[in-house]
């Protein structure tokens, strides 16, 4: 009789099973509302897009610009709002100090141990060593050179440019530095005003939620700009321009790898979290960067998934936007790297204690580089213009691939923000994973719940 029933049970699992699979409801099914796949297939088709048709490949990139304009559109407001509301929440001015300085000094460590390993890992491979510096076609380079001129890395103009002339023109310039001091001012008298500011703050957060429902009606369109972007970048450089400076590629990617991995890793097993892990709950924020090339566009999503993850919002507020100027991990790599690279192309043969003058400038100009395309070669040509030993008309021989390299530092910087949010609100107890919203697994809907 057992045996019977088991047979007949057996029989209605396997019946369900081919059911499911001819109606598509089997493993193998792709859920095609999954903004994960619709952006897979967006930069695939991209790729393809780029390789046969690169003229056309190349005019796509207007798709790009617009969703990055799009996303620009909310990003100050969206900063703005989330530190006022997370500072103004505290009340506890002494809290708001004690997070912001642990803050500052993790992105300090972490971006300082980011530059050494560039600066480790490009000096034991020598992708420049033995470089024909006339097998790359050198670009004009006068663009980056100008504006690097233009902008002043010293410490006191640094501090300067922290400070805006007026808040109404930071937000409408979208310079972030100045929209952050500007932020935690307003958040710190809002603070101190206690109660009275309660109808201010509860008014910020319904626009907030206002924001970040525009975000949400943008991302829709996250595949497409994937795509354009992808086409562009193909149809522009070709293919064929990854092999010609592949030595570095492999040796920025497998640097980027080895921090995530290993400097990343450890310090999440740390704090009691997976870095596997995390990165599969923020999946679709990583494959947005890559194909956009900009941390920004997965800026306001990327708070929203953390707060979703167990931090506190008040963190995320102060960690995330905060991180976006201070913690490029992914920049300081590709700045390190990139400079030794020149040098060694060029046959500039460094002292230890070069290297060390290099890595002290790097760490100031890695700072103000912002989370766009492009930005992280104007701060490279500063930096070079910063340090004469190293030619700065070296940058032409990266102009074929910065583009490829640009997503693994934005794909790097995104991580590394992500980590500092879970690992400061840990530091703070105020991770609450219990109190994150319960989402079904992926492989039903999609969506992003993982455990820690």
């Amino acid at each position: 009789m057992t045996k019977n029933l088991n047979f007949i049970f057996l029989s209605y699992k396997i019946n369900e099973s081919v059911t499911k699979y001819g109606r598509g409801e089997g493993l193998l099914k792709l859920n095609f509302r999954n903004l994960t796949v619709q952006v897979i297939i967006g930069i695939l088709i991209g790729i393809i897009i780029g390789f046969i048709f690169p003229k056309f490949g190349t005019d796509l990139k207007v798709l790009a610009d617009i969703f990055i304009k799009l996303i620009k559109l909310v990003i100050a407001p969206i900063v703005f709002l989330t530190i006022v509301i997370g500072i103004g929440n505290m009340g506890d001015l002494k809290k708001v100090g004690r997070i912001g300085g642990k803050t500052l000094l993790y992105f300090e460590i972490i971006s300082t141990l980011a530059l050494v390993i560039g600066l480790v890992v490009v000096n034991i491979l020598k992708p420049g060593s033995g470089f024909n510096t006339d097998s790359v076609k050198g670009g004009d380079v006068s663009e980056f050179t100008e504006q690097a001129k233009e902008t002043s890395h010293g410490a006191i103009e640094f501090i300067m440019g922290i400070i805006p002339d007026n808040f109404i023109g930071a937000m409408a310039k979208g310079e972030l530095l100045p929209i952050l001091f500007f932020s935690v001012l307003f958040g710190i008298a809002a603070a101190g005003l206690g109660q009275k500011a309660k109808p201010v703050i509860s008014f910020f957060e319904q626009i907030a939620e206002i924001f970040f429902g525009i975000v949400n009606i943008v991302m829709k369109f996250s595949p497409i700009a994937a795509m354009g972007a992808m086409a562009y970048t193909i149809g522009n450089f070709g293919i064929g321009s990854l092999f010609s400076l592949g030595k570095l590629m492999a040796s920025v990617y497998l640097t980027m790898f080895l921090f995530i991995v290993l400097i990343l890793g450890f310090v999440a097993k740390l704090y009691g979290f997976n870095i596997f892990k995390f990165i599969t709950y923020i999946k679709e924020e990583i494959l947005l960067v890559l194909g956009t090339s900009s941390s920004e566009s997965a800026l306001p999503r990327m708070m929203e998934k953390l707060e979703k993850y167990g931090c506190s919002k008040s963190v995320v507020g102060l960690v995330i936007p905060t991180g976006y100027s201070f913690n490029l991990d992914g920049t300081a790599i590709y700045l390190s790297m990139a400079s030794i690279f020149i040098a060694q192309a060029f046959g500039v043969d460094l002292s230890i204690w070069q290297e060390i003058t290099l890595l002290g400038i790097l760490m100031l100009t890695s700072k103000g580089a912002a989370g766009v395309t492009g930005s992280g070669f104007i701060t490279l040509a500063a930096t070079l213009a910063a340090f004469p030993m190293i030619p700065v008309e070296g940058i032409a021989l990266l102009l074929g691939v910065d583009r490829f390299m640009s997503e693994a530092r934005a794909i790097t910087n995104l991580i590394g923000n992500g980590v500092a949010t879970v690992v400061v609100s840990k530091m703070e107890n105020e991770f609450h994973p219990e109190e994150r919203f319960d989402i079904p697994p992926p492989s039903h809907s999609g969506s992003d719940k993982v455990s820690v």
